[in-house]
């Protein structure tokens, strides 16, 4: 599967639905590369119109290139490897044409969705037989912005929660790795 996986941190929701641009962690840039790579998604892309988000994120995957950094721990240089920060939706879009040869399908997660085109066993189906790539958005903050989701040519059926009190609000390094296991997890 010719998987690639976007964090947006714009355009993303507040918690009072308005457009907002989320701050990049630490823990998402590593965290997120090692359940990417883990299993195999072709590029991580990590969204933010803000040079000083890319100065950050760039610094901290250059970091793991050093030598000794690299000599310490092989693996997580190995994980990042595959980490890019990129300032739009857009950009990562015209880099996944360019690698595949064709325009990626568009997914995009999210808690609240009230509506859904199905889950991933659906999607999985769908990419195989148009044998195209898949571009798989997540959002931070509060959620992907309706800009973002007008992009959308593909909305995944919401992780839920089987709380009777309704708590449904896992970390997004949670949900990734959960959505990665549904697409690549080994069912034995």
């Amino acid at each position: 599967m010719k998987l690639y996986l976007g964090l947006i941190h714009h355009p993303i929701k507040n918690k009072l639905g308005e457009l907002v641009t989320t701050s990049v962690t630490n823990l998402d840039i590593h965290d997120i590369s090692r359940s990417c790579r883990t299993f195999g998604v072709k590029k991580y892309f990590l969204v933010t119109p803000f040079v000083a988000q890319q100065e950050l994120v760039n610094s901290i995957l250059g970091h793991w290139e050093q030598d000794h950094a690299n000599a310490y721990n092989p693996d997580r240089q190995d994980a990042l490897a595959i980490a890019k920060c990129v300032d739009s939706i857009e950009t990562a879009i015209d880099e996944i044409t360019k690698i595949e040869g064709q325009r990626p399908l568009i997914a995009v997660t999210g808690a609240n969705f009230d509506s859904f085109d199905g889950d991933v066993s659906h999607l999985t189906k769908k990419l195989e037989e148009g044998n195209m790539p898949c571009f798989l958005l997540f959002g931070t903050g509060w959620g992907l912005h309706p800009i973002a989701l007008e992009k959308a040519e593909y909305m995944l059926s919401p992780i839920l929660s089987n709380n009777s009190d309704g708590y449904n609000h896992l970390s997004v390094r949670s949900a990734v790795a959960i959505y990665l296991d549904r697409f690549f997890g080994n069912r034995n």
